[in-house]
């Protein structure tokens, strides 16, 4: 256990800290002086893993703030900016955020029962409701997946859409979280069927009717769940936040999820940062992929091979691996996990950088990011005071 690492992820989340809750970033960088949906949240996990009664206060303010801006169709602001009198709200730039509807209700969900509050939920009944509409909605053909748009989560320059995988696992979360409260029939009931869709049409060898089964049979499936799947086929990238979702949720076989722990210890390994890229492996400029890869930017290309989310490296990600190594019980990789990552975000005096290029090491993105200080807390806690997130 490092003190310093652990104090440093602190003080940049007090750094982070505004009135209207968590910033992205210390620093005033381009639109990360804002509070946004998924980073509060995620920031908000942190505080309640640390227990430290300030940094809990300024998450309860930010999901106020999320939820106090709230589309009337139930759309959670992808990011809220405020400055005296006058407040931006963002729902998305070329595309809207679907995970901030589903990190909303985990961070209401889980701040209430950290805070053995119950009447915080109580309190956003409506706001929830909302948004397990709109979920429903998006599904569009009542099957169960989400149908997620391009750019439509956090990694909103990659080339994931359609059925993809993170946002299938967020939302059994979201549901999870909010059953802890509800005991409702209906979504125990929902929860198993959105499962059991994942397993169907994510794993080898499944038994059940594919949503593309010609798409499905033609797949080589790896030894991990796909990244997202579409009309127009499977895209095969090794999606780290999602199957480490998987790991932490336990949804698949127990063989198919020791799969996927062994090829992600194995490619963590491989790694020069000893941390695992967040979706691999990279696109090159060779690849089918590389024209929507390329093209899927609003303002300048970051994706280039091994950086950004084509094959970079984050904090964030590896923070939520490492729950899934502690669900999994493999404390001691947990534990070298926690060391890349605090050697990572101590580079340049404790810089806290977005991400990192895989094979050389050199920082990218946007320096003192506050969720790459919390994937330092939220697996700190867990590994010495035995913190668990509700589940």
């Amino acid at each position: 256990m490092n003190d310093l690492n652990y104090s440093k992820a602190i003080e940049l989340l007090q750094s982070a800290s505004s009135t209207e809750g968590f910033l992205a970033s210390a620093q005033d960088v381009s639109n990360y002086k804002r509070v946004w949906a998924r980073d509060g949240v995620i920031c908000g996990l942190a505080a309640l893993a640390s227990g430290n009664e300030e940094l809990i206060e300024i998450f309860r303010r930010t999901l106020e703030t999320l939820a106090n801006n709230q589309h009337h169709n139930g759309t959670i602001p992808s990011n809220v900016r405020t400055n005296e009198d006058v407040i931006e709200v963002s729902y998305g730039g070329l595309a809207g955020r679907v995970d901030a509807v589903t990190w909303f209700i985990i961070g209401i969900c889980q701040y209430s029962f950290y805070t053995n509050d119950s009447t915080f939920v109580k309190k956003y009944e409506g706001n929830i409701q909302k948004c397990l509409q709109l979920l429903e909605a998006w599904e569009f053909n009542n099957k169960h997946l989400l149908y997620v748009p391009l750019s439509g989560n956090w990694a909103d320059e990659y080339i994931t859409d359609g059925y993809v995988l993170s946002d299938q696992l967020l939302r059994i979360w979201a549901l999870k979280s909010y059953n802890h409260f509800t005991k409702d029939n209906s979504i125990t009931n929902k929860i198993e069927k959105i499962t059991e869709q994942i397993e169907i049409n994510f794993t080898p060898n499944s038994v059940g009717e594919k949503y593309h089964e010609r798409a499905y049979n033609e797949v080589n499936f790896q030894r991990y769940m796909p990244c997202s799947f579409s009309p127009a086929g499977y895209k095969m990238q090794f999606d780290a936040f999602g199957n480490s979702l998987a790991l932490f949720l336990n949804i698949g076989s127990t063989d198919f999820q020791n799969s996927i722990l062994e090829y992600s210890l194995e490619l963590k390994n491989e790694m020069s940062l000893q941390l695992l890229p967040a979706f691999w492996p990279a696109i090159k400029d060779s690849d089918l992929d590389w024209n929507l890869l390329k093209s899927n930017c609003k303002y300048e290309f970051r994706n280039h091979p091994n950086e950004f989310h084509n094959g970079g490296t984050w904090s964030m990600v590896n923070g939520f691996y490492g729950l899934a190594l502690l669900a999994k019980e493999k404390r001691l990789e947990a534990n070298l996990l926690l060391d890349s990552i605090n050697e990572m975000n101590a580079v340049e005096d404790f810089s806290f950088y977005e991400n990192f290029n895989s094979k050389t090491k050199v920082p990218n993105g946007v320096p003192f990011c506050a969720w790459s200080a919390a994937a330092s807390v939220m697996l700190h806690q867990s590994i010495n005071t035995n913190f668990k997130f509700l589940v």
